[in-house]
């Protein structure tokens, strides 16, 4: 499998305390994508500018002239890049290196065993991503093993899978933490490739089969921070019988660096952080379900 990053002591991807493995690939594409470092199928090329010394090794190391150099800095032709990995071997200060490495499902669950001692009652694993269902298979017997070590799962995803794995994954999955980007289906599929009516309509097809869940939203400014929005979720969440509560997460403006590494440009302006008070306001129009 590959993995982008294992970040441990997490407290927001899940009840308790919990270690988040995050895994390569996504089917959408996200305009606020805090994560584009893992959209590709397979791993990629990031170069982190800050960290070159100019020192020319990677040019060096490099069959296929990717590198070059000028006055004016450090320039990567990547349509020639094979990943071959050649250069980041080379480079001496991490300047370069691949978005995700691999991993075995014995490898992945060894790691986040070392932090059994701190989950206490809730904590756990998470998945994450990307989509850490975009390879559902190789996802679905990772889950399983974390199991079957005794641990407490949560699957972070945007709901847009296989869903003919449903069955099999909720029998290994304690809760899905789902993303519903926006509930205006031309607007989604602007902001991310794909209709609204997607995510939406699995995670209805996971709440028949038993799963729990809890709804999540990011709130970006001037796309979906706004009430009917919000009415949108509140009339999907109260549909469902597994889905514990709705959660508002506000975008923010963190990632510019990540895309520079990808050398891609993030295009979202700065207005799209929510603000804190939209955020308070719109918080306060969730519902909770009428027996709770």
């Amino acid at each position: 499998m590959l993995v982008t990053d294992i970040q441990r002591f997490c407290m927001h991807d899940g009840p308790g305390l919990r270690t988040v493995v995050f895994l390569q690939g996504c089917s959408l594409r996200c305009k606020w994508c805090h994560n584009p470092e893992t959209q590709s199928a397979g791993r990629s090329l990031l170069f982190y500018e800050k960290n070159c010394i100019r020192c020319g090794l990677c040019a060096e190391a490099c069959q296929r002239s990717l590198h070059t150099f000028s006055p004016e800095g450090h320039f990567l032709d990547r349509e020639k890049c094979v990943l071959c990995g050649e250069c980041v071997r080379a480079c001496p200060t991490k300047a370069l290196h691949f978005s995700s490495a691999e991993m075995t499902v014995d490898e992945i669950v060894t790691e986040v065993l070392r932090d059994q001692a701190f989950y206490g009652e809730n904590g756990g694993v998470t998945l994450s991503g990307g989509e850490p269902l975009f390879h559902t298979a190789e996802a679905l017997r990772l889950l399983g093993a974390c199991k079957k070590a005794g641990l407490h799962t949560v699957v972070e995803t945007g709901g847009v899978f296989d869903t003919s794995f449903l069955p099999g994954l909720i029998q290994v999955v304690d809760l899905f933490l789902w993303d519903i980007k926006d509930t205006v289906s031309t607007r989604h599929e602007e902001n991310t490739g794909i209709s609204s009516e997607i995510p939406a309509e699995n995670l209805k097809l996971a709440d028949r089969l038993g799963a729990g869940s809890v709804m999540r939203c990011i709130l970006v400014g001037g796309i979906n921070d706004n009430e009917a929005h919000i009415r949108k979720l509140n009339e999907l969440f109260l549909s469902l019988r597994g889905c514990q509560q709705i959660e508002l997460l506000p975008c923010h403006m963190m990632s510019d660096h990540k895309y520079r590494a990808l050398g891609r440009i993030c295009s979202l302006p700065e207005s799209a952080a929510c603000k804190e008070e939209t955020l308070k306001a719109l918080k306060a129009l969730v519902r909770d379900h009428p027996d709770q």
